[in-house]
């Protein structure tokens, strides 16, 4: 059996369309979703995140804000620019890209981005939201996962899911998602003895740690949906994912690829997020 691709590709420019459409509809009301992006220093994987995200608003839409800081700037600084920004009626949502400069600590700058602002769902404010069940922004990639999830037609209440990680960003909330649809959830980790043990039970499977080949053929169920978070790169310095794509395709009832999985889902999320926002406003 050759599993079903889950062309993340395809639904991030139908999802795009969605948006683009509302946004529309928002700006003939007179209102304008907007996206403040703040970028701190040179790394140059972040330059190219920032630029994608500047690039989705203007094909939705969506009024971007881009700023960009010398490495040297303050946190203090930092800080009243978001303040500034939450102050500021015509943006929606405000997202810093991670990582900081080291002078800055990184969840004091969370924490000071308005919770009606935080479209990318990292602060405390929205994970106790998503703990407890309550309207609030869910973090883009995990998000992006339930929609690619969605696409296979499982219904996932009664069904085992496993996530192979418990970051903050990725794996706990992608948790508490699967939860809230009625799986039965799983979190394995670094700490977990024998992983495959429980990956072998599960119909569905989510690979969210950023290391090559943590989940290969034989730690797959017939059938299961695998969804891959990882970006690592191998020894041709091919972009891959966490998963043994090659070996799990021949069992997996569908897969994510990487590239053109999660990762185009990611920033499409972000789009949703900041025009809800603007919706609820």
């Amino acid at each position: 059996m050759t599993a079903q691709l889950i062309d993340g590709n395809a639904l991030s420019r139908q999802l795009r369309t969605d948006v683009a459409a509302r946004t529309a509809a928002l700006k003939a009301r007179g209102v304008t979703p907007g996206l403040a992006v703040i970028l701190v220093g040179e790394d140059p994987a972040s330059a190219v995140y920032v630029r994608n995200k500047v690039k989705a608003c203007g094909e939705t839409g969506i009024h971007s804000v881009f700023e960009k800081y010398d490495a040297t700037l303050s946190e203090e600084a930092l800080l009243a620019r978001i303040q500034a920004l939450n102050a500021d009626p015509s943006i929606h949502g405000i997202l810093v890209q991670m990582p900081l400069p080291r002078h800055i600590n990184p969840q004091r700058v969370i924490e000071t981005i308005s919770t009606a602002k935080d479209v990318d769902g990292y602060s405390v404010q929205s994970a106790g939201d998503l703990m407890a069940g309550l309207p609030g922004f869910r973090p883009c990639t995990p998000y992006g996962c339930m929609k690619l999830i969605e696409t296979t037609g499982i219904e996932l209440k009664g069904k085992h899911a496993v996530v192979i990680g418990r970051s903050n960003t990725v794996g706990k909330p992608m948790a508490l998602l699967l939860l809230q649809a009625n799986a039965t959830v799983t979190i394995c980790h670094s700490g977990t003895t024998d992983i495959g043990a429980f990956t072998r039970q599960a119909d569905v499977v989510v690979a969210a740690v950023g290391r090559r080949q943590v989940l290969t053929a034989d730690m797959v169920k017939p059938g299961a949906v695998v969804i891959d978070v990882g970006m690592n790169r191998d020894e041709h310095g091919k972009l891959c994912g966490d998963v043994d794509f090659e070996g799990v395709k021949e069992v997996a009832g569908h897969i994510t690829p990487v590239p053109g999985g999660v990762g185009p889902m990611t920033i499409t999320m972000l789009m949703v997020n900041t025009l809800e926002s603007a919706e609820r406003r």
